[in-house]
C-alpha cells in the first residue's frame, strides 16, 4: 500500500510510545507539594533589592539627557565668561580666573594674543579644545568667539563699605539700585552704562533679582570687572542706611513729580532706584525715596526698558555734574 502525500509530509504522523515514560512521576509529586509558606517581609531581602533596582531604572529613564562637556568644564559653583571682549576685560581687571579655554585653530587677533599673554604671565592654565566642545560647554545663547574663561562666583561688595570707599576718595557718590530686575542681561547693560557715565556702583537685592552671572558679564562687555556690585539683604533697609549716611534717594517712575533734566539733587550724593519695566519700583521703596523722577518721553510710549532708563539717567546726571564743575 502506497503512502499518501499527507503521510509522507514530516510531522504528519504522530509518534506514540507505549508504557510509562521514565522519570515523570517525580515531576508530578513536586508540583503537588507547592512552594511552602510565604516568607515574612523582613526575610524577603531579594524583593527589596529588586524594588530598588526597578526604581533606579525608572529614574534613569525619566532623567533628561545632560549635555556633554569637556573635562574640566564648570561645575555648579563657578561661572563662565565667554567672548573675547568680556574675557579680556575680566583678565585685565584681575579677575581670579582658574582656566582659559581656547578653541582649536582660533584666529589670533590682538585680543586673543593679549588674553594668552595675561594667562601665561599669571600662570592660569590654558586648555585647547575643539569648537564643538566649547559649544557644548557654554550656554545655548552665548557667543564664545573661541574664548571662554572659568571664574569663581562673583564676590559682592557691601553697600555701606562701598559708600565709605567712594567718600574716602573725595568723590560724590552715585549708585544705581535695582528693584525687581530679574533679567541678568538688563543687569549687565546697567552695569555697563553706570561705568560709562561715572557711576560708582550698582546695588542689587539678595532675593527676587538678577545676580552677576555669566550672562550679565557678557552683556556688560567686561564692565563688571571694573564696577563693583553690592548686595543688599533688604533693599528698603539698605536705602534707609544710605540715607543715614547722607545719601539722597530718587526713584524713577513715569508719574514722577520732577523731570530728569530739572533734577536739582543731581550734584548731591545720590542713589537712583530703577524698577522693572512692568511693575516699576515697589511701594515700600517708593515711600523711602526723597523724590520720584520721570524721564520725559513721547506719550505714545508707555515706558522704557530698565537698562535704557538707567542709561539716560546716568547720562543726564553726569551732564549736570560736569556743568556744575566748570
Amino acid at each position: 500500500m502506497s503512502n499518501s502525500p499527507a503521510q509522507n509530509r514530516p510531522g504528519a504522523i504522530r509518534k506514540k510510545k507505549k508504557g510509562a515514560t521514565k522519570g515523570t512521576g517525580g515531576h508530578g509529586r513536586k508540583a503537588l507539594e507547592g512552594r511552602g509558606p510565604t516568607p515574612k517581609a523582613e526575610d524577603r531581602h531579594w524583593a527589596k533589592q529588586r524594588r530598588r533596582q526597578q526604581a533606579a531604572g525608572a529614574k534613569t529613564q525619566q532623567r533628561p539627557q545632560q549635555r556633554r562637556r569637556p573635562s574640566g568644564a564648570q561645575p555648579s559653583d563657578v561661572e563662565l565668561v565667554t567672548g573675547r571682549n568680556a574675557a579680556l576685560e575680566a583678565l585685565r581687571a584681575g579677575m581670579p580666573a582658574t582656566t582659559v579655554y581656547v578653541a582649536a585653530n582660533i584666529e589670533l587677533d590682538d585680543r586673543v594674543k593679549e588674553i594668552i599673554q595675561i594667562a601665561a604671565k599669571r600662570q592660569i592654565p590654558m586648555l585647547e579644545i575643539t569648537r564643538q566642545e566649547m559649544d557644548r560647554m557654554v550656554p545655548f545663547d552665548s557667543v564664545h568667539q573661541g574664548i571662554t574663561i572659568k571664574v569663581p562666583p562673583y564676590e559682592y561688595a557691601d553697600p555701606i563699605e562701598l559708600l565709605e570707599k567712594v567718600i574716602s576718595r573725595g568723590e560724590t557718590p552715585l549708585f544705581i539700585a535695582l528693584d525687581g530686575i530679574t533679567d541678568p542681561r538688563n543687569l549687565g547693560a546697567i552695569i555697563r552704562s553706570v561705568a560709562a557715565f561715572g557711576g560708582h556702583g550698582v546695588i542689587v537685592p539678595q532675593r527676587r533679582a538678577a545676580g552677576v552671572t555669566a550672562s550679565a558679564w557678557r552683556t556688560s562687555a567686561g564692565a563688571a570687572a571694573r564696577l563693583p556690585v553690592a548686595l543688599a539683604t533688604n533693599l528698603t533697609n539698605t536705602i534707609k542706611q544710605l540715607k543715614e549716611q547722607g545719601m539722597f534717594v530718587i526713584g524713577l517712575d513715569g508719574d514722577g513729580d520732577v523731570d530728569l533734566p530739572n533734577l536739582e539733587l543731581a550734584t548731591s550724593p545720590l542713589v537712583v532706584v530703577v524698577g522693572s519695566e512692568g511693575k516699576g519700583i515697589s511701594r515700600l521703596v517708593a515711600e523711602n525715596c526723597d523724590e520720584i523722577v520721570s524721564i520725559p518721553i513721547d506719550g505714545a510710549t508707555e515706558s522704557l526698558n530698565a537698562g535704557i532708563a538707567a542709561s539716560i539717567t546716568c547720562y543726564e546726571i553726569a551732564k549736570i555734574r560736569n556743568a556744575a564743575a566748570q
